[in-house]
């Protein structure tokens, strides 16, 4: 089967739900503005990635894909913390450190141990899987990060809330693991169906992705949590909440 190119008036059908769910958020005013300010960046950044992309299939360089990779892993870091008011500029090096190591990680285990790439930046391969792994990173940290405040928030030793920040995190991609192949088809297997791919050939590979999502977020936001108590922001809030050791001084 082949796949058959969308016109750009056949692709502005798509929009119809998209408008219908904005006119809900108008009438409800719950934050609209930002909806359509998100909608106009994923446009402009998909179109800008396709020409980018096509360039650098292209030049089949290793500096090239290093250099694409290093701006995921830096956008990726800096919006995962979107979710907080807390300081960006703070938390900032240990959201970039924790999307390298645990996305970096994860990448090359799937990449190498998996896929076995020769070269290892084959640019068809690496970009897409990286585009998910660091997605993955970014939306648990995202999540871990906005539980974590609003647990010390209400009081909770940082111990305590740490721990029900990463459970949280989790919860989607466990999710995931529940629906997928009863409710819904992923995207990889899905695109290679569609491209005839064996359906037996394709639930292997997206059993790969499955555990390369599994893996790069719970890695990243566990990386993430150790790493932020050394942060300013969050150094007084552990200490002042720490959990009193049984038998120390001050314990009960």
């Amino acid at each position: 089967m082949d796949i058959e190119t969308i016109t750009l008036g056949r692709l502005a059908v798509a929009f119809i739900p998209m408008a219908a769910v904005l006119a809900i958020m108008a009438v409800w005013r719950c934050q609209v503005g930002r909806a359509f300010y998100a909608t106009g960046r994923m446009l402009l950044q998909l179109l800008l990635i396709g020409y980018v992309l096509v360039y650098i299939f292209d030049s089949d360089s290793a500096l090239a894909i290093s250099g694409v990779l290093a701006v995921m892993v830096v956008a990726a870091g800096w919006i995962a913390l979107n979710t907080t008011d807390l300081p960006k500029t703070a938390l900032f090096p240990a959201s970039l450190v924790s999307v390298l190591l645990g996305g970096g990680i994860t990448m090359v285990v799937v990449t190498q141990g998996v896929l076995q790439l020769d070269p290892w930046y084959s640019p068809s391969v690496i970009i897409p899987l990286a585009g998910m792994i660091f997605a993955a990173s970014m939306t648990n940290i995202s999540l871990a990060i906005e539980r974590l405040a609003a647990e010390l928030e209400n009081g909770r030793a940082f111990r305590k809330a740490r721990d029900i920040a990463f459970r949280t995190s989790m919860i989607p991609v466990i999710n995931s693991f529940f629906a997928v192949g009863l409710i819904s088809l992923p995207g990889m297997m899905t695109g290679q169906i569609l491209s005839g791919v064996s359906p037996l050939i394709a639930a292997r590979y997206q059993i790969m992705v499955m555990c390369m999502i599994f893996g790069a977020a719970g890695l990243s936001t566990a990386c993430f949590l150790v790493l932020i108590q050394r942060t300013e922001v969050f150094r007084q809030a552990a200490a002042s909440t720490a959990d009193v050791v049984p038998g120390s001084a001050g314990a009960p």
